[in-house]
């Protein structure tokens, strides 16, 4: 793992895979969801067995596991509370992730040695809303990603507790997760954690004496009439967080694959890495992030880029109109099943003899490579290897391969180019 500054770096992790994956590129501490009482029902989320096995796992590499319980609870989901908290308790997780005042006041009586970290859902966006959940006994608090930078330094100045701040990823429409369009549209609650993302949908215009005759929903500069906001990305800011005194810089998406877990994971802690040497050598440093962090940032896949609120609210340049996403370049190949000079891997897309992939190491150290032949486990040669297939791989040049890495490649409709 890279050099830790005093600022945590705080990864997804939507699955035990890719735990293990962000705490190899870096994490100081990686957020999960169990089967109940997470806002992202939809991911794959873990078994109680998968978190007992992951904390070990985290504890193991100095890694510290903080659980959502962050739904907006109803009354039916209350009796089994307890017994999950103190299931969580028993397995020594370091930090409950809790937006609902019923949930926080049940957590500070059934398990009051658990630390409470308090969600983004909960809205915090005034130096007075930060106090009043410090003195309910809130540990850290995420703030609302409705803030601007000046906001944040001064609720940093006025409050004694650990600030958390979002830094990259998907943003919804409305505050910080708080909408009803899935319920609407769909029936699916987003505050239960069963959000269809509407904001992403693609919207056109019936007037009701004409109908069947569409027209492209626009903006103006009266309001939004479209929901597709681009994902945040606060890479080039991290300089003045760091400095301000952040604790914990955050990256959304639990329900993302391999590539970015691992992939942006790999870049922040890099970014994180540079700033400290650099404050170290000189402390009154002014730092400047080199442009290698974004193009790294931009072969991971992205509905485009916004820096929010950061230094002015956002407005319709914000917003993308195209389509849900940019597309993306980059595709993961394979993951690492070994550490040392055979290149065992488990395949994520097709593979090929004649390929030219690229290793994604640690510090954004980036190997192209040739394949040259593919076996499977019993030493057959292959032609081709699909995906989950487990295969070895014969490369030019050999690479020092590390467990949990990731190999990715370009996608072949975009070689020609």
């Amino acid at each position: 793992m890279g050099q830790k500054t005093t600022c945590e770096l705080l990864a997804p992790a939507g699955s035990l895979e890719k735990l293990k994956i962000a705490i190899h590129y870096g994490a100081d501490a990686v957020y999960l969801g169990g089967q109940k009482y997470s806002l992202r029902a939809h991911a794959t989320n873990f078994s109680e067995k998968e978190i007992k096995a992951g904390v070990a796992y985290a504890h193991k590499h100095g890694v510290k596991v903080y659980v959502t319980v962050n739904i907006m609870a109803h009354n039916r989901d209350l009796p089994s509370l307890p017994d999950y908290l103190h299931f969580l308790q028993e397995v020594e997780v370091d930090g409950l992730i809790i937006s609902d005042p019923g949930i926080f006041r049940i957590a500070r009586k059934s398990t009051p040695s658990l630390p409470i970290h308090l969600s983004t859902q909960a809205n915090v966006t005034n130096f007075e809303s930060a106090r009043f959940w410090i003195e309910q006994g809130a540990k850290r608090l995420n703030l609302a990603r409705e803030l601007g930078f000046a906001e944040l330094c001064e609720i940093r100045e006025k409050i004694q507790a650990e600030i958390e701040v979002f830094v990259h990823g998907a943003l919804c429409i409305s505050y910080s997760g708080r909408c009803m369009l899935s319920n609407y549209f769909t029936g699916r609650n987003a505050n239960q954690g069963d959000c269809a993302h509407p904001c992403r949908y693609s919207y056109r215009l019936e007037e009701a004496k004409r109908p069947g005759q569409f027209f492209p929903v626009e903006e103006d500069q009266r309001g939004t009439y479209i929901f597709n906001s681009k994902d945040l990305c606060l890479i080039n800011r991290l300089p003045d967080l760091v400095a301000t005194g952040v604790d914990s810089i955050k990256i959304e998406g639990r329900m993302k694959g391999i590539y970015y877990a691992g992939g942006m994971v790999r870049i922040y802690r890099a970014a994180l890495d540079c700033i400290n040497t650099a404050m170290q050598n000189d402390p009154g440093a002014s730092v400047e992030l080199e442009n290698c962090y974004m193009e790294e940032i931009s072969k991971l896949g992205s509905r485009g880029y916004t820096e929010n609120f950061f230094t002015n609210p956002p407005d319709r340049d914000e917003m993308r109109y195209e389509g849900p996403k940019v597309e993306q370049i980059y595709i993961p190949a394979a993951t690492v099943n070994a550490t040392g000079p055979d290149c065992r891997v488990t395949a994520r897309h097709v593979i090929r003899p004649g390929d030219r992939l690229e290793y994604m190491g640690r510090n954004l150290t980036n190997i192209p490579f040739e394949v040259t032949d593919i076996n499977d486990p019993k030493g057959n040669s292959l032609l081709q290897a699909n995906p989950n297939m487990e295969i070895t791989m014969h490369t030019r040049p050999i690479v020092n391969w590390e467990k949990h890495a990731i190999i990715r490649k370009i996608q072949p409709e975009n070689k020609a180019s």
